[in-house]
């Protein structure tokens, strides 16, 4: 005999009854008051309530793709850091996978056999500029070498539920890769790989550059300039070409991405990194031309990227900003699924405005004229997939961009050896004419100058309304004294401000006084429009960004209006600074022990303090 258990349903009554009482509102309430009962309003009918099941709608993904559960940038279920992720889930849940967009990866290859692959691979967002074909297969060698962009292509579009590795970003999207980085990598391989068939790729994603020794100052030449700017012209049938760009690997040797001018571009979407505590990593550069930040490796035993890789395997072990430029493709893959006419410039809107700071630690975050928290290490802060396809789906076309050049009166100019040159320009923003900018994109400072050693020099830019970018930090193994030939610096830190009124320029030497140098030229350029890109944007009033000495706010934009210095506090000018010399500035340990034993003698006898008394005092 078999004893069978048998599942059932049970109702489950509540102590509740809805009663309809005949004789209108008045007796209803006579009754209720009398028998101590809730006035609901009128119905005609009575019956007891059943407590009914009901639940949350969120979106429980059943993937059987075995690393699924290790892709903690996507769905983070970590005790301490749960949601430290780019909230994917819940746009999946909406069944928004990156459909129909098409996503190239420009590197060393891709493995496109590889079984996580193949479904979603795009043999027309591919091609071969090394050795000229149409097979994109990375060259094999003893060490694997070529693995780079198989990874990144994971990253996108691995499928899901196919019981091998993980799942991409967007599942739903296609995949291609440009094999053009395992060989001589000219301007014209360049030029080529970035406008490899535009009216078919939605998205083109990079992960390299010029070298990240914190030596190297150098673009894309003249072609792929051209490829640049005619891709956002006319690629996506006009919309343009969404490039998205590693902001580099250099950390280590104190490089900068301001010296790399495919990352420093108006035209790409540069993207820096976070580990998986929402930390800095050793490796990450830091510029004013970071638009955002994804997850990626941290340091050593800290968890990296998980995607695809060589013969068919899979990786847990994919790392660097290399990691976060497909990552953030694949992200904005599932943002133009739900709105397909999406500009290259709407693009970078939504990021700039839905990109959160919340799980990110950093001190050199400050908030712009506009509002919007802004930092040199993460740009406005990770993607959240959720925000941007929220967004995405109601926005609505930016107006037209206008660009206007603002060109000072004095122009050459010492630059010193000790102290720092200061030039201002008084920017009209070309009000009254065709190019006038009332609403700020981004921002571009043009300079020519010499200098003994490069590497000593800092550049500042400081907006009308306060806002700060570093341009150029000091890069200490930069020993050149080339300086800056009509060199492009961008940032994108005065999002959404007025550029009219005085911008400062300040040019500083931070080696020995012996350092000369002259700035030749230099000139600024505005992008932006006229017309707000939203309604709300025309009514916000400014706000003072804070000084980046400031610590906890401040009253206004300048050095001494901050409520409380993050360093020092000079005591001549009342200025918070970075750093102090003896002459000016004493040691603060110093100052506060004299405090404490001042405070001592004023009211007690010192040889009374018990030890646990001292120590209370002292720290």
């Amino acid at each position: 005999m078999l004893n069978l258990a048998t599942c059932r349903t049970r109702t489950v009554y509540s102590n509740t009854w809805v009663v309809q009482v005949d004789g209108g509102q008045k007796e209803a309430e006579r009754i209720a008051e009398e028998k101590q009962l809730t006035l609901l309003g009128q119905v005609i009918w009575a019956d007891q309530q059943i407590v009914k099941r009901r639940v949350r709608r969120d979106y429980n993904p059943h993937y059987n793709d075995p690393d699924f559960h290790k892709q903690w940038f996507l769905h983070n279920t970590d005790s301490v850091f749960r949601g430290y992720d780019h909230n994917v889930l819940p746009v999946w849940g909406q069944g928004v996978t990156g459909k129909n967009v098409v996503v190239s990866i420009l590197d060393d290859g891709i493995e496109y056999s590889h079984n996580d692959l193949k479904a979603n691979y795009d043999s027309a967002a591919s091609y071969d500029y090394n050795s000229n074909d149409a097979d994109p297969a990375p060259r094999t060698t003893w060490n694997d070498e070529n693995r780079h962009g198989t990874r990144c292509a994971g990253e996108v579009a691995a499928a899901g539920n196919n019981s091998c590795c993980g799942v991409g970003v967007a599942p739903g999207s296609r995949v291609g890769g440009v094999r053009m980085l395992d060989g001589d990598v000219t301007d014209a391989v360049e030029a080529s790989s970035l406008s490899l068939n535009p009216q078919h790729i939605d998205l083109y994603s990079s992960s390299w550059g010029p070298d990240d020794d914190g030596r190297t100052v150098d673009g894309p030449a003249k072609l792929a300039r051209k490829a640049f700017a005619d891709g956002v012209k006319k690629g996506r049938n006009g919309l343009g070409s969404i490039y998205v760009w590693a902001s580099g690997n250099g950390g280590r040797g104190h490089d900068s991405c301001s010296c790399d001018g495919y990352t420093n571009s108006i035209y790409t979407l540069s993207i820096s990194s976070a580990t998986e505590h929402g930390t800095s990593p050793w490796y990450s550069e830091y510029c004013a031309s970071t638009h955002a930040t994804t997850f990626s490796s941290g340091s050593y035993g800290m968890k990296k990227i998980v995607t695809t890789d060589l013969h068919g395997k899979c990786t847990d072990s994919h790392t660097g900003t290399s990691a976060s430029a497909p990552l953030a493709a694949g992200i904005l893959a599932l943002a133009l699924e739900v709105n397909r006419n999406l500009t290259w410039r709407d693009m970078q809107h939504l990021v700039v405005r839905t990109s959160s700071s919340a799980k990110l630690q950093s001190d050199d975050f400050i908030i712009n004229a506009v509002g919007r928290k802004v930092s040199h290490k993460f740009g406005y802060g990770l993607l959240d997939a959720l925000a941007l396809v929220n967004l995405a789906r109601k926005w609505k076309t930016v107006p037209t961009q206008h660009i206007c050049r603002e060109i000072p009166e004095a122009q050459e100019r010492p630059i010193p050896g000790s102290g720092s040159l200061k030039v201002t320009i008084d920017a009209t923003a070309c009000s009254g004419n065709e190019h006038y900018v009332k609403y700020l994109e981004h921002v571009q400072v043009v300079i020519t100058l010499s200098f003994t050693r490069r590497g000593d020099l800092s550049i500042k830019l400081f907006s009308p309304h306060g806002t700060p970018a570093i341009l150029l930090p000091p890069r200490r193994e930069d020993y050149s004294s080339s300086g800056f030939k009509d060199w492009e610096f961008m940032s994108t830190h005065t999002w959404g401000e007025d550029p009219q009124g005085t911008w400062t320029l300040e040019i500083e030497n931070h080696g020995a006084s012996r350092n000369s140098g002259t700035l030749k030229n230099w000139y600024l350029v505005t992008y932006g429009t006229s017309e707000p890109a939203v309604a709300s944007d025309s009514t916000k009033e400014p706000v003072a960004a804070c000084n980046m000495e400031c610590q906890n706010g401040c009253t206004g934009p300048r050095a001494d209006q901050c409520k409380e210095c993050k360093h020092f506090r000079s005591s001549t000018s009342n200025d918070c600074v970075a750093d102090c010399t003896k002459t000016e500035f004493k040691d603060p340990l110093e100052n506060f022990a004299n405090l404490v034993v001042l405070h001592v003698h004023l009211v007690m006898d010192p040889t009374q303090l018990t030890a646990s008394l001292v120590i209370h005092l002292l720290f």
